[in-house]
């Protein structure tokens, strides 16, 4: 019979914490994103709908434009560690020019056809090989044919003018 009887019992300490952290996590949590007051400075959530959002992100994305900037860095960042000597870094930024390049024509598919015809089909691979040779002779040669692949590209897509800029200038003789 005494099985049937409520229990008279107090709460655990162990259950007063929980309930109290408990208590004090729903007082300070912070309102849902839906229940904030947007400012001005939410430009992407006062779009009025996903469609603009979306357009609001693909300008904010850029063109290719946007990855020949990290490509132009990275590319000055190679002919340095070859004059380094550092050709890991090397391999690495080459490896990363390729990523830049290919997230560009995602972007600007039409870049595609003479990015891949002109600097990457042909030369990432041994390009690549060379860098981790450690064979300076041959990591000097390699960039060689990789700056002129890319001028090459650059008259393809009829922007010759880009070769025209002191980054070409300063990486027309062998790095040192």
């Amino acid at each position: 019979m005494t099985d049937m009887m409520p229990s008279t019992r107090r709460p655990t300490r162990a259950f007063l914490l929980i309930a109290c952290a408990l208590g004090l996590f729903l007082a300070v949590r912070p309102a849902p994103v839906e229940a904030q007051a947007l400012t001005r400075d939410d430009w992407l959530l006062n779009a009025p709908d996903d469609q603009a959002r979306f357009r609001l992100l693909q300008t904010q994305a850029r063109g290719f434009s946007a990855s020949m900037i990290e490509v132009g860095q990275r590319y000055q960042a190679m002919y340095d560690a070859i004059g380094d000597g550092n050709f890991a870094l090397a391999a690495y930024q080459w490896d990363k020019i390729r990523d830049a390049i290919q997230t560009g024509y995602a972007r600007r598919p039409g870049r595609q056809p003479n990015s891949d015809a002109r600097l990457l089909q042909p030369l990432f691979t041994p390009v690549r090989e060379a860098f981790r040779s450690g064979d300076a002779a041959l990591a000097r040669a390699s960039f060689a044919e990789v700056r002129t692949a890319c001028m090459a590209c650059h008259e393809a897509e009829r922007i010759g003018f880009m070769n025209n800029q002191p980054l070409f200038r300063r990486t027309a003789a062998p790095p040192n």
